[in-house]
């Protein structure tokens, strides 16, 4: 007959249940799965799946109670930990959306909104067309099996007991700054575009001052905001993967730092 101690179950404890716990922060803060659309049943599954993969790997974790201060203190770690790497990663959405928010205000489409899912309000449709089209880039460039892999490597560098430091939140912090200028120069050959545009109709209003700059304006911003995204959408692939791999690499450092290493 088999029989678990106490001390067994503690194990099993931390060799499941904390991974979990992390894995499942990380899903509640991905860009894709922590939105509100996602049914929490299949983030639980795919938490669940995800753990019973990686927990072969993981290093050996010291027997801890759950209901212990101890144990507490490591849930909350665990927490913190997948809630920083998925922050990180939502960060490069932002910034796509960013852009995508920048285009439409410049190209007059900032009434034009859909239901974003992931924030859970209203989103112009050029921001939400970016945000779904990097989506389908990291798929095809398979940049979800990166992210597993990244959070495989999360426990190597920051195992289940180890205690966290602040230099890690300190590097998210700062990666979260620096995605305002990156949105900006995603957003920057339609911009400037739109730029050029919009002088060209102010001569052509100084020189004709009859002309409706209305009704010529706003079709000659938006034929040439959506022209020049048109062009610009052969070099997005690239873009999105050298934004991906350095999302990646931060993530990575961050884990370091919050390691102390």
């Amino acid at each position: 007959m088999l029989t678990l101690s106490s001390a067994d179950l503690d194990g099993l404890l931390a060799l499941f249940f904390f991974p979990f716990v992390r894995v499942l922060a990380w899903l509640s803060f991905d860009p894709l799965l922590g939105n509100r659309s996602a049914p929490n049943s299949v983030r639980l599954a795919l938490a669940l799946v995800l753990t019973v993969a990686i927990a072969p790997i993981l290093p050996p974790v010291e027997r801890v109670a759950l209901l212990s201060g101890d144990g507490v203190l490591i849930l909350l770690q665990q927490i913190a930990v997948g809630a920083a790497l998925g922050f990180t990663l939502r960060l490069m959405f932002t910034a796509v959306e960013l852009a995508g928010n920048f285009l439409g205000l410049q190209m007059g489409l900032s009434f034009a909104t859909l239901f974003d899912p992931i924030n859970g309000a209203q989103t112009p449709v050029i921001a939400q067309f970016l945000v779904l089209t990097t989506a389908l880039i990291l798929f095809a460039f398979n940049g979800h099996h990166l992210v597993i892999g990244a959070l495989a490597r999360s426990f190597e560098a920051i195992p289940v007991s180890a205690s966290l430091g602040a230099d890690g939140f300190a590097m998210v912090a700062n990666w979260a700054s620096a995605m305002f200028s990156t949105g900006l120069h995603i957003a920057l050959p339609v911009t400037a575009a739109l730029l050029a545009t919009n002088l060209a109709i102010g001569m052509m209003t100084r020189a004709a001052p009859q002309l409706n700059i209305f009704a010529v304006g706003f079709p000659l911003t938006l034929g040439a905001g959506f022209l020049v995204l048109y062009f610009t959408l052969a070099y997005l692939p690239a873009r999105i993967d050298q934004l991906w791999l350095r999302t990646l690499d931060v993530a990575a450092a961050a884990m370091a730092g919050m390691a102390g290493r």
